[in-house]
């Protein structure tokens, strides 16, 4: 057991008949991070989170929450849990406050304990205007934060989130967000979601699951740098379409390229270097030994949704190869 791990995950499988959901899993997650998990639909995200939980068992492999074994300490490691799951299974005939006190005894906490506890995650998630209303009068976005404060209320080393911000609306979603951002360093979170990004702007660090397998499992930056020497290089030059084509065809650092019309006389240049590649300074000797006028030139990173697209499509290829 590694004291600084939360989670270390060592060839995790599950098989559901012949059906291979996740299979020779292996990743860790730090204390305090907070890790975005992304894949497909069926990719085995959510039945890795309902290993983790002590929800499942798993067919083969090993799992630890907090150094507790998920198949032997499974009460260790539900005390040390909060979980959220998608479709949040709230009493809708209760109010806020007494729902919150109810899960806080099933949790095990006692007496004032249960009290603190409570008005602390009230007042964390933006409830107390809303504490003695009935759960189902409230609208999605206070329900997702009931969902949230039910995860945090006995005060959990790690979080799982699964789609927390499905079916909200835009202030709604930066609510959310900015409280997940408020969890970092004091609890461990892992965050599963389809908006890419929401990963972006929250997690340190992301898990890319794909078939029931880890493609990656990095900062978003290194993701970048490792997909194409640090991204894109765009420049924004006053010169013809066909000689900008010639010219980047003939540059043999210039892996991909795409020209397209712009305000005036400029055409707006995206171009894939070869690993490990900065464009910038062929591209600013190429305006000037042309002649061309050239008024923006920088790096455009690829985003979460290149790097995505990219490791799920190569994997499917690989697959069909």
């Amino acid at each position: 057991m590694n004291d600084s791990w939360m989670i270390e995950v060592e060839n995790l499988t599950k098989r559901y008949g012949r059906q291979t959901a996740i299979e020779d899993l292996c990743f860790t997650v730090g204390r305090g991070e907070v890790v975005g998990f992304l894949g497909p639909n069926g990719a085995g995200k959510s039945t890795t989170m309902r290993i983790l939980s002590s929800f499942t068992p798993a067919s083969s492999g090993r799992a630890l929450v907090a150094g507790f074994d998920v198949s032997h300490e499974p009460d260790d490691v539900r005390r040390r849990i909060g979980y959220m799951p998608e479709n949040n299974p709230l009493h809708t005939d209760m109010r806020v406050r007494e729902y919150l006190r109810f899960r806080a005894r099933l949790k095990g906490l006692k007496g004032t304990r249960v009290r603190e506890r409570v008005d602390v995650v009230l007042n964390q998630c933006g409830l107390e205007e809303v504490s003695a209303k009935m759960i189902g009068h409230l609208s999605k976005g206070f329900r997702q934060r009931v969902g949230l404060a039910d995860a945090l209320v006995h005060e959990p080393d790690l979080i799982i989130l699964d789609e927390p911000t499905i079916g909200l609306d835009p202030n709604q979603i930066r609510s959310v967000r900015q409280l997940i951002k408020d969890l970092q360093g004091k609890h461990t979170v892992l965050l599963s979601t389809h908006i890419l990004h929401e990963v972006e702007m929250t997690c340190g660090r992301v898990l890319i699951l794909n078939q029931g397998r880890i493609l990656a499992s990095d900062t978003t930056l290194n993701l970048q740098k490792m997909l194409s020497g640090g991204g894109q290089v765009v420049a924004e030059i006053e010169a013809p379409e066909w000689e900008l084509r010639q010219l980047w065809e003939g540059m043999p650092d210039v892996l991909e390229f795409n020209v397209s019309a712009m305000d005036g006389n400029y055409m707006r240049c995206a171009l894939t270097p070869r690993d490990g590649v900065d464009l910038r300074l062929q591209v600013f000797e190429s305006a000037v030994a042309n002649g061309w006028k050239l008024r923006d030139l920088g790096r455009d990173g690829h985003s979460l949704e290149d790097i995505f697209v990219h490791l799920t499509r190569a994997s499917r290829d690989e697959e069909e190869g």
